[in-house]
């Protein structure tokens, strides 16, 4: 039995005005900072504060056979379940997070991090996108099953509170909660991006990420630089050395240690995304000036953006400020790397990589120090089955009238490879709402209400077609 589609977005729609964005409105009015860039969120109160608000809502909006539980540990952020029995074989697990990135600079006059503001189908606000909507959407999608009456199999779902700082405590939520979650046959997870607002978008892989702190020193202290400077070398000039070791300067792209084969299915799937966004897509990026792009095509693009590895220059250090530079040979230079990953390279053995060719053969014998801050490894889907193809196929063209689009994203989800490790053998619809403009971790941060109102009508459909299997997928 299937969803009627007309009264499914009819019903989406009314469940999101009424019920939904009330309060919605009053959770991005809540700072609650992930705890990276809020150390003092525990005694603040604003997580609780965020986590009683949502749990006041599921209670009053959840099917009534709901359990709700908010699951505690000292030390670590809390976690949010939803336990909905359902009436079919087989289960689902639904994820999504509630913790936000910082204010940021930038938001437009009128607009803030902290106060929700609605202009027609979007609301702006910190965390209204990224990823405050997802436990509405998933509630909203098993409430329009029971409206209709179409059957779904047991549902779980789990809101997380620390996916903003790399989800440190998701994998031990999911190992003490083992028994209750049991192994499900499909995980969706409403944390990920689309490439317009018109079509069903289905992530099938994500890359990863390594980063650290690179310092070159050439001198113990600064020295006057009219009197060094043709005998000691600079540091700048060893360090810039050093990042060509990495990538082409001219061309940026980087070395072969870190490519990795691009199969001919990732690029049919790239090919037809890039059909789907146009020639004008990454026109959305605000640059300076008349830039043209590195790739010469949006298909170019999307495969560097996806499965091509790139060098950025997050951060530097031993650098005084314009204003108060004095002619001084500088002692030392350091810069804070962080190299994206294709999706499979796995992100120690490239750490390792990194580090060697940073390290091997210092120029003038300078003294260089790597030190690795982070790595995540990438993903890659694994095959869908014949149904859930089908499924996803189905529902773009049922509430967008348009086909689905699979394709990669280029940044990183760390609380995907801890989902892929306890559920090695499941399938994973990863989608999400962060289209053009919607500014995810940066000023202006808006939810598309159309995208979302569909996209809950697209969940509840796919969730209604799980079927049960007695082995690995």
């Amino acid at each position: 039995m299937n969803l009627d589609p007309t009264q499914a977005l009819q019903f989406a729609d009314s469940f999101w005005e009424d019920r939904i964005l009330p309060t919605l409105r009053d959770y991005i009015e809540i700072p609650n900072q992930s705890p990276l860039f809020d150390a003092d969120w525990e005694p603040k109160g604003h997580m609780d504060d965020a986590v009683k608000l949502v749990e006041a809502w599921c209670e009053r909006h959840a099917p009534r056979n709901a359990e709700v539980t908010v699951h505690t540990c000292a030390g670590r952020t809390p976690l949010l379940s939803v336990e909905i029995p359902g009436r079919l074989p087989g289960q689902v697990l639904l994820y999504g997070h509630m913790d936000k990135q910082p204010p940021g600079p930038g938001w437009r006059k009128g607009l803030g991090p902290w106060s929700p503001v609605r202009d027609g189908d979007l609301l702006y606000g910190r965390g209204s996108a990224d990823d405050g909507y997802a436990v509405f959407a998933c509630i909203g999608s098993i409430a329009l099953l029971e409206a209709q009456g179409v059957p779904f199999p047991r549902c779980v779902l789990l809101i997380e509170c620390s996916e903003e700082s790399g989800s440190p405590d998701l994998a031990y939520y999911l190992d003490r909660l083992r028994d209750r979650i049991g192994i499900p046959e499909l995980v969706v997870c409403l944390d990920s991006g689309c490439g317009n607002y018109e079509q069903f978008w289905v992530t099938t892989s994500l890359r990863g990420l390594v980063g650290g702190n690179l310092t070159v020193e050439v001198l113990e202290n600064g020295v006057h630089s009219g009197d060094a400077s043709g005998v000691v070398p600079s540091s700048f000039r060893i360090i810039r050395a050093l990042l060509d070791r990495i990538e082409d300067r001219e061309t940026g792209e980087v070395v072969e240690a870190f490519q990795v084969p691009i199969s001919a299915q990732v690029l049919e799937q790239i090919g037809r995304a890039a059909e789907a966004l146009g020639t004008d897509h990454f026109r959305r990026f605000p640059v300076s000036g008349d830039l043209s792009m590195v790739g010469a095509s949006t298909f170019e693009n999307l495969v560097n953006r996806t499965w091509r590895p790139a060098l950025e220059i997050i951060g530097a250090g031993d650098l005084p400020a314009l204003d108060t530079a004095g002619n001084v040979l500088r002692p030392r230079t350091s810069l804070r790397l962080s190299l994206r990953l294709p999706p499979t390279l796995d992100a120690t053995q490239a750490g390792a990589t990194l580090a060697r060719i940073l390290g091997t053969d210092p120029p003038y014998r300078a003294t260089i120090r790597y030190e690795a801050e982070w790595e995540a490894n990438g993903w890659q889907t694994p095959p869908f089955s014949g149904w859930l193809d089908a499924a996803v196929q189905e529902v773009s063209t049922s509430f967008f009238g348009r086909p689905a689009i699979y394709f990669g994203e280029g940044f990183s989800i760390p609380f995907m490879p801890a989902l892929v490790r306890a559920f090695p053998n499941t399938q994973f619809v990863v989608t999400g709402v962060l289209g053009p403009d919607s500014n995810a971790h940066g000023p202006n941060e808006f939810l598309h209400l159309g995208m979302a109102k569909k996209l809950t009508a697209c969940v509840g459909e796919i969730v209604s077609r799980v079927q049960k299997t007695d082995g690995p997928v």
